[in-house]
């Protein structure tokens, strides 16, 4: 009898798989980097950086027309930061990536539980962070809506510290994980409605940051407001792109954030199916110097390694309440056969604000990335040069006569995602 129950489990098993698709894939991305002055100045004295670094994921996918369930596992290894024959991941960096499950509630309506990636747009805002081994993601949940060309998500998250061995911290209100922006509240919505050449979304974003009295004791949440638009457009060979942002509320610190703002216009023209030509500006607000305020504007979770140049002197763990941004680029893509392409980009660099010295200009930098596909994986390579003014010497307070000669960065990845398994092919 107990075999029959067996069978019949086996069965029922087998038709659900037949019914859903299981998907099961991976990833494999070692990257080499020479890192000679990249994410600031380096001193004439120091020793360049140099190593290499591994993105190993597998994920796995089920989808019926109930429900979708995706788990993402990952683990992030520099080569040799592990001690021989050790029996445990130093660095202790393997992790859970993603793992969510949406629910199919009917009309166009789902909802999305548990730890996943929030990316919109051009991720200005908020994105996967692909670029960094690890990656960016959210514990989130968010309900969804979709008809036709226009979508609606509301995402809400609650984050909160887990105390072994009493479970959630007593008080169920500090949140101790600080840091990045690193929020203990969030609310979130977004709206976009697509035309046949014209795009446009709405983000209202809200972050709540855990504060602290005198004695560390939890002190209330001080809340960020970012408020703005993505406007995209497409005719023939010419496109446009814009972006502006407003942020007030309070930072992390009981700071007031008044006027902080991001603005940005992008131009990109097709000359011929193998070149491509682009230009753009963006300004980014600075702080004005005013005690217990300030008028910086961050972008807070977007995938800022894409924007104000490869070598990420702003915005990526850095330039917080700073002097803000003024970024004016032009770029030059070709394709160089059916499997490679070069990208050739130039940035200026400047501040929204001026530095004590009465200076703001800060550089110019050059971005160049080549690509080529081979059959199953890929190889992507690049360089990149800072030419630093003086404003940028103050602002990283570093002499120029104390500085390398020659700020610059190198790196080459390789790219693998086998897929295992698809049921759907």
């Amino acid at each position: 009898m107990k075999n029959q129950y067996v069978i019949l489990g086996l069965v029922l098993g087998c038709l659900q798989i037949a019914q859903a698709q299981f998907t099961f894939d991976g990833e494999f991305r070692p990257r080499t980097e020479y890192r000679h002055g990249f994410g600031s100045l380096i001193a004439d004295n120091a020793d360049a950086g140099f190593g290499i670094s591994t993105r190993a994921r597998l994920n796995a996918g089920f989808k019926t027309e109930a429900y979708t369930f995706y788990l993402s596992l990952q683990d992030i290894m520099v080569w040799g930061e592990n001690r021989q024959i050790l029996p445990y991941d130093q660095n202790n960096s393997f992790a859970i990536f993603q793992a969510w499950a949406e629910l199919t509630l009917g009309s166009g309506w789902s909802t999305k539980l548990g730890r996943q990636v929030l990316s919109y747009d051009d991720e200005r805002i908020l994105g996967g962070l692909d670029w960094a081994q690890q990656g960016r993601n959210h514990d989130a949940g968010m309900l969804k809506y979709s008809k036709g060309k226009f979508i609606m998500d509301l995402a809400f998250a609650f984050n909160q510290d887990y105390s072994h061995p009493t479970g959630f911290v007593s008080t169920g209100t500090a949140y101790n994980t600080t840091g990045f922006f690193s929020y203990k509240t969030m609310q979130m919505l977004y709206l976009k409605q697509t035309w046949d050449k014209f795009a446009g979304s709405l983000l209202v974003l809200n972050n709540g940051f855990q504060e602290f009295d005198t004695n560390d004791a939890p002190d209330g949440v001080s809340s960020l407001q970012t408020l703005g638009t993505h406007l995209k457009y497409n005719s023939g060979n010419f496109g446009l792109a814009a972006n502006a942002f407003l942020q007030t509320g309070k930072r992390q610190g009981d700071v007031d954030v008044k006027g902080a703002y991001l603005l940005g216009l992008d131009l990109n023209y097709k000359i011929s199916p193998k070149v491509g030509l682009g230009a753009g500006v963006e300004i980014i607000s600075g702080n004005d110097g005013d005690a217990g305020e300030t008028g910086a504007f961050f972008p807070l979770y977007g995938t800022n390694h894409k924007f104000n140049g490869f070598m990420d002197y702003f915005y990526v763990g850095n330039h917080a309440n700073s002097i803000g941004l003024v970024d004016i680029h032009v770029s030059a893509n070709f394709k160089l056969g059916e499997k490679s392409s070069l990208m050739v980009k130039a940035l200026n660099f400047s501040g929204e604000q001026d530095l004590p010295s009465g200076e703001n200009a800060l550089g110019t930098e050059i971005d160049i990335v080549y690509k080529h596909a081979f059959k199953g994986y890929t190889l992507v390579a690049g360089y990149s040069q800072l030419f630093a003014s003086d404003g940028m010497y103050e602002l990283k307070n570093l002499s120029e006569s104390a500085a390398a000669d020659g700020q610059n960065w190198a790196w080459v990845m390789l790219v693998i995602k086998p897929k295992f398994l698809n049921t759907a092919n």
